[in-house]
């Protein structure tokens, strides 16, 4: 294992150090090597150091990147060459705890993976010639999120990049009490072929196969950094996040409301796509949007190099449906509203609507530009209600969260709801912009409850003669659904868009 390794590293820093120029090839490089670092309790993780050559003695500045679930620590090697080569960083590249050649067993970024976050950096200082008031830590999905809650537990850490990661667990996968059934699903998969679960991770999949998933949540709030942003505020850490609009693990409500939250340096990036896809290529080194922006936040943060990240608008997205960065302070006020009319349909059968298939739908969306669609005129009334808005006279774009403020009246004491808003064309075809679930579970049956059913956010172009529907039905092949088949839902209320 090691040595297979060792060789598909030589041979990307061999393919990187042949596309650097060579006149500054002969100044500055990079070294690697793959070490056996102490973690928690002496279990040992394994790692690539990654360190720059021909920039005197150091200290250097550190970047920490803990591996995504179920990969292992070559998944960083390509962009941490460039971070070495190109400004002098070391990068200690590791496998977390319980998976491949590291020891331990799956800690589900518990306590376990906050400390050994710490003993890595800690070992860096003594071996690698960091420096330890320059020190930042970042990775994609598993690695964000143990590195965001390292940040609140260690206050040598500087600045953080968090790519497609969580602030809160259980928003992510349970959210409005539904169940990402096909997003957990694939999360065990994965850490049974990779890893060696541990015991909550076995205890709360024992309970996600039993029906009880919301026994499961104990376990979220030490593992979601939404508990902790008082911690990293005072550190005052630079925190920088990217997502992708349709992750299908992670979706960016929990960002947006994290965000919103920090009080120190910050940014937020979204784009299309789906779970890791906006910045899988880049972390082998490949030239990539988010990475770069990586680069320049650690830089600034950390080196101090003047390039003006500090003075661009914090919040930059593009589009989903295509359109280049668009930057802001913030998500725009200015509504569109949409009335929804009472209507009843039959509860617990599926429709033609539907959010699409985990990993599948958003990454077509992101990098081909195939949405998720619909016929509108095929979406059955009898088991769905459906509303539209007004054509429009011009183009516009859905810029933020929309929100159904709703009366629900169901027949039975558990019912699901999904609400789907698309963008359909003058023959009827819709794309998919936005969704999110709704379970409203120990209700009266025949009594009305109102509810605040936020989609998730979306920047998304409508052209001229589009309009806005929405639908709501109560299954979905991506979610549990707690509907029973034959019940009924009376519905009525107001959409309001967000659009600019």
């Amino acid at each position: 294992m090691r040595r297979s390794m060792a060789t598909l590293l030589a041979v990307v820093a061999m393919l990187f150090a042949l596309a650097a120029p060579a006149a500054a090839a002969s100044a500055a490089g990079f070294s690697t090597s793959y070490q056996a670092i102490p973690g928690d309790g002496g279990t040992t993780l394994h790692a690539f150091v990654i360190r720059p050559t021909g920039r005197g003695d150091g200290p250097f500045p550190l970047v920490v990147l803990p591996s995504s679930w179920g990969v292992n620590d070559i998944e960083y090697v390509g962009a941490a060459a460039k971070l070495a080569y190109q400004s002098g960083y070391v990068v200690v590249s590791y496998t977390a705890r319980g998976f491949w050649d590291s020891g331990g067993q799956i800690e589900v970024a518990g306590p376990r993976d906050v400390a050994d976050a710490s003993k890595v950096i800690d070992w860096a200082l003594a071996n690698a010639g960091a420096d330890p008031s320059r020190i930042g830590m970042g990775g994609i999905s598993y690695g964000a999120g143990i590195s965001l809650l390292a940040a609140a537990a260690d206050p040598r850490i500087r600045a953080v990049v968090s790519m497609s990661g969580w602030t809160d667990l259980a928003a992510s996968l349970y959210p409005n009490q539904t169940v990402s059934a096909q997003g957990v699903d694939l999360l065990l998969a994965a850490g049974h072929l990779t890893g060696r679960p541990g015991p909550e991770l076995r205890q709360a999949e024992k309970d996600y196969l039993a029906g009880d998933f919301a026994n499961v949540l104990p376990i979220a709030p030490v593992r979601s950094a939404a508990t902790k942003i008082d911690a990293i505020n005072q550190h005052g850490v630079a925190v920088m996040m990217a997502n992708a609009w349709e992750d299908s693990l992670f979706p960016p409500s929990q960002l947006v409301d994290f965000y919103g939250k920090l009080t120190g340096p910050k940014r937020l990036m979204l784009t299309p796509g789906d779970h890791a896809t906006p910045e899988v290529f880049g972390a082998a080194g490949l030239p990539n949007d988010v990475w770069d922006a990586a680069d320049r936040w650690f830089d600034h943060y950390l080196l101090g190099v003047d390039n003006g990240v500090d003075r661009q608008p914090p919040v930059q997205v593009k589009p989903a449906n295509g359109g280049g960065w668009q930057g802001s302070t913030g998500f725009p006020a200015q509504q569109q509203t949409i009335p929804l009319g009472s209507t009843r349909f039959t509860a617990g059968f599926d429709t033609v609507a539907d959010s699409g298939t985990a990993f599948v739908s958003g990454t077509l969306q992101g990098y081909l530009g195939i949405p998720t669609g619909v016929a509108m005129p095929l979406v059955a009334r009898s088991a769905a209600a459906v509303w539209s808005g007004p054509a429009a006279a011009q183009g516009f774009e859905v810029a933020g969260a929309p929100h159904a403020r709703l009366t629900v009246t169901p027949s039975a004491a558990d019912t699901t709801l999904f609400a789907y808003l698309y963008d359909v064309g003058p023959l009827g075809l819709g794309s998919l912009i936005t969704h999110k679930p709704y379970s409203l579970l120990g209700a009266k049956p025949g009594v009305a409850k109102d509810i605040d059913l936020g989609l998730e956010p979306i920047a998304w172009n409508v052209p001229a003669g589009h309009h806005l529907a929405l639908v709501v039905d109560t299954v979905d092949p991506r979610y549990l659904s707690s509907s029973k088949a034959g019940s009924t839902v009376a519905l009525s209320g107001t959409l309001t868009v967000p659009v600019t």
